[in-house]
């Protein structure tokens, strides 16, 4: 064998070449750690050299690249993976390489037992991450094993998913190249994951370590729940410790590896003790100086010393929260997220805080003296840290819970009622205050009579959105006496979910996209509009439709288009996407309805009449078959409760829809009141208007009116918005005080809790499983309608939460993870009715989760599992 090209198909692991374009990613960051002495495990590399004459000599360079440029022309990704695999496979090992390999191999070990891990040169770069998408293979044993492993690590370089994200991150199929390191395994007894900043809570001055038995595969991969241990990196101190119930662990074979059941007696005790996670901490530290920023370092234990197996560089990590004090405003109190909070994600407005809060306040009071006798102070709404939070004193919980069986009957009537209350009093008093308001030029309002008109919109919707609650708590009871009697006495191990009797209904988000879909059909039949919309962005649409211009040469075509789009949104453009109104509406800003109308356009989305249809012809036929095989006893118990679930289902979407119906015109008037201001040199744009109390808002309108000087509010708006920027950053507890928050007089509230705020472990993100199904797909964090563009079919949408205003966007998702919601909230019956995986209420999938990032959503169990 020629020595020269022996050196350039195989390096040792320190050699000074292994730099990225000849060892990869993965391969360049082991070669640097152990040339600094950290204890890394003895190995070599197989170089990109060796690649590229494994391609020549079988003439594949050529094929390959053909294969992926045919994707989505010809084929899909997934399609051509299967084509260039093959090749791979069938291709034979040049000789000189097999040779070099053979006698490294031999170096370490006669069947010494090897990981073969890929090493792609775009790998573990700052800008990006492959992690996880390239192969790894453990526990390899023998020359030609390691030759085979070896191929097989090429050929993860051209798999579907690995060939998809290239083309998404734009990187040239021909500029990428990939080597294998081969390490000797450590049989590890416990191995796991460091990070060298805390990635939950982004702080710089903590070490967070993800421990359990066995290999690290089963942490890595998220088939386990680690423990959870984090250091202060300044003193080694262990601030906090979290046993898991580790159930399951990853180790080696004769050949290759398996995951075996945890023995009971391991399962809650410690996998790292505190003295080898304080030395895992200073290692990990030598290693993040080496790099000069915050590491991802893949470790593992034998014999009670460590080896570092894997650091990159943490692709993505949050600003550090800021730390908040979560003083309560009565110590003896607890606080809930709960009801209309829930609407609420973010940090109140201060204008919105000021006026309309306290009429949801007054109007939650009432209801609660209605329904339950309870006095009309109890239970305040108010804000901490400008978060939404439900006081509820001890005292007043315990006078609630003696309540409830002495106004069961008061409570029954208020159910039956609840129906007319919704539709025939509070919503056409709130529709019609909105449409007296709307006919009124707001240039010639006084500003005194705005901010009246203002207060008036935000206290019908107050009681609209009350009288709203009464009809859910009638649909959430309907719905879980049925879902109980099926699942006790009906459901057979085959029989579809309690949601499939009660999918296909209209609504009026249903009725929104359906819109939408036909505005779409219309403009595919006009060739020129249809171009137009098809290939240009939403916000220069929108500015074209608020604008006298013409885009188009078929002026007649695109004026009877803005008609169309403009009697849509006065139809359905007042779904909120947050309840303060100092959020826009798509009513002002259609840049999310004409994302989802571009994706009609270009013919990818499923027709909403065919799968309403759809769902209808599943709930008629699950209905039929069960009927059919009940006796009179259950037939009748089972028609009764179905009977009344569908009854009340449809109401859930129908009344939501509608909480905003008053905002557009609210939002006018006060950006009108918004504009004085700024004329008098108060704020300095109207929008700041939202930034000021609503105090501050009467005083000004009263000088305005009186031709006064107003005072000047800059100063104090700016600094209101950077307290919100501080207040936004954190994810808001569902229930305070942080410790033992959610029990009161001792039950423990937390199963009822929106949202759960309190997940350590990296790599998985627990929640509520609210939709069946499972998906592994591109994540896009969404936070507002500003952000829908970023939306891409096929992706898995992730938000705080999704009102009916969101729909739209589920015609696109593959599956819907949300930070606040449950089994019978909107994402979780939206879910259901487009067929999507969901997870909701998770606390902190908006936090954790990093747009672009490959997530799988586990609908069944509620787990949602991120990868790299």
């Amino acid at each position: 064998m020629n020595p020269s090209l022996a050196n350039s198909f195989i390096l040792n692991l320190d050699s000074p070449l292994a730099i990225l374009e000849v060892v990869g990613g993965k391969g360049a960051s082991l070669a640097r750690m152990a040339t600094a002495g950290l204890p890394v495990p003895p190995g070599f590399h197989i170089t990109t050299e060796a690649y590229r004459q494994f391609l020549d000599e079988n003439h594949l360079g050529k094929e390959i690249l053909a294969e992926v440029a045919r994707v989505d022309d010809q084929h899909t990704p997934d399609e051509a993976s299967a084509r260039i695999q093959a090749l791979i496979a069938e291709g034979t090992m040049p000789g000189e390489i097999a040779a070099a390999i053979r006698r490294r191999y031999e170096q370490l070990g006669a069947d010494t037992p090897v990981a073969v891990r890929s090493s792609a040169t775009a790998e573990d770069l700052p800008e990006m991450s492959f992690a996880g998408q390239l192969e790894t293979f453990l526990n390899v044993c023998g020359g030609e094993a390691v030759i085979d492993a070896v191929k097989r690590c090429w050929a993860s370089l051209w798999t579907g998913r690995v060939i998809d994200y290239r083309r998404r991150q734009r990187i040239r199929s021909e500029e990428i190249s990939i080597a294998v390191v081969v390490q000797r395994l450590v049989p590890a007894e416990a191995a796991g994951v460091a990070f060298t900043a805390n990635p939950v809570t982004g702080a710089r001055d903590e070490i967070m370590i993800n421990a359990a038995w066995g290999l690290g595969e089963a942490i890595v991969s998220g088939r386990v729940t680690p423990d959870t241990i984090v250091i202060d990196k300044q003193t080694g101190a262990v601030l906090s410790q979290q046993l898991a119930d580790k159930e399951l662990m990853t180790v080696p074979l004769p050949e290759g590896t398996h995951e075996e059941t945890v023995p009971k007696g391991k399962r809650r005790k410690a996998a790292l003790a505190t003295r080898q996670a304080q030395e895992l901490a200073r290692l990990a530290v030598r290693i993040e100086e080496q790099y000069g920023q915050p590491m991802d370092i893949e470790w593992a234990i034998c014999d009670k010393q460590i080896f570092i197996l894997q650091a990159r560089l943490v692709t993505a990590l949050h600003e550090a929260r800021e730390a908040l004090d979560w003083k309560l405003p009565r110590a003896k109190a607890r606080y809930f997220r709960q009801s209309v909070a829930e609407l609420l994600p973010e940090p109140l407005s201060p204008l919105f805080a000021t006026l309309a809060l306290p009429e949801w306040d007054r109007a939650t009071r009432a209801i609660m003296a209605q329904a339950l006798g309870i006095r009309r102070d109890a239970f305040p709404l108010l804000t901490i840290h400008g978060y939404a939070y439900y006081e509820i004193p001890t005292r007043g919980m315990l006078r609630l819970l003696v309540s409830l069986p002495l106004q069961g009957r008061k409570m029954a009537r208020m159910m039956r009622t609840a129906e007319a209350q919704w539709g025939e009093e509070a919503r056409p008093s709130y529709a019609k205050a909105a449409e007296e308001w709307l006919q009124r030029d707001p240039s010639a309002i006084s500003a005194q009579e705005l901010i009246s008109g203002a207060r008036q919109l935000a206290k019908r919707a107050a009681n609209y959105y009350l009288a709203v609650q009464m009809v859910l708590a009638r649909v959430n009871m309907s719905e879980g006496i049925f879902t109980a009697l099926y699942d006790r006495f009906v459901k057979r191990k085959n029989d579809p979910p309690a949601s499939t009797f009660l999918l296909g209904f209209d609504s009026t988000p249903i009725r929104a996209e359906k819109s939408l879909y036909d505005l779409a059909m219309w403009a595919r039949g006009r060739d020129e509009l249809a171009g137009y919309l098809a290939r240009t962005c939403s916000k220069e649409i929108a500015a074209a439709i608020e604008s006298a211009s013409e885009p188009l040469a078929d002026a007649t075509s695109w004026h009877e288009f803005k008609s169309l789009a403009a009697e849509h949104l006065s139809r359905f453009g007042h779904a909120i996407y947050n309840l303060d109104f100092a959020k826009k509406v798509s009513a002002e800003d259609p840049t999310s309805q004409l994302e989802t109308l571009k994706f009609f356009i270009t013919g990818k989305g499923r027709n909403p009449y065919e799968r309403q249809a759809a769902g209808a012809e599943r709930r008629e036929q699950a209905a039929a078959a069960v009927l059919a095989r009940l006796g009179w006893p259950r037939r009748q118990l089972f028609r009764w409760a179905l009977k009344g679930a569908q009854r009340w289902a449809p109401l859930r979407e129908e009344s939501l829809a509608d909480v905003g119906i008053g905002w557009p015109v609210l939002r006018r008037m006060l950006r009108e009141l918004g504009r004085r201001v700024v004329a008098a040199g108060g704020i300095a744009e109207r929008d700041e208007i939202f930034w000021l109390e609503e105090k501050e808002v009467e005083e000004t309108a009263r000088r305005l009116d009186a031709g006064e000087p107003v005072e000047d509010f800059r100063r104090a708006t700016a600094e209101r918005r950077r307290t919100w920027e501080q207040e936004h950053t954190v994810v808001p507890p569902v229930a305070l005080p942080l410790k033992g928050g959610a029990k009161v007089l001792g039950i423990d509230f937390s199963r009822l809790m929106p949202a759960r705020t309190s997940q350590m472990e990296q790599g998985v993100i627990r929640g509520f499983g609210a939709s069946p199904g499972k998906v592994t797909a591109r994540a896009c964090v969404i936070h507002g309608p500003e952000e829908f563009s970023r939306m891409r079919p096929g992706d898995v949408l992730v938000a705080k939460i999704t009102t009916p205003a969101w729909t739209p966007l589920f015609a696109m998702a593959a599956g819907i993870v949300t930070d606040v919601g449950g089994p019978l909230s909107h994402s979780s019956i939206v879910a259901r009715e487009y067929g999507v995986p969901a997870v909701l209420g998770t606390g902190v999938a908006t936090q954790r989760v990093r747009g672009g990032q490959s997530i799988t959503v586990d609908g069944n169990s509620g787990v949602v599992t991120l990868s790299g």
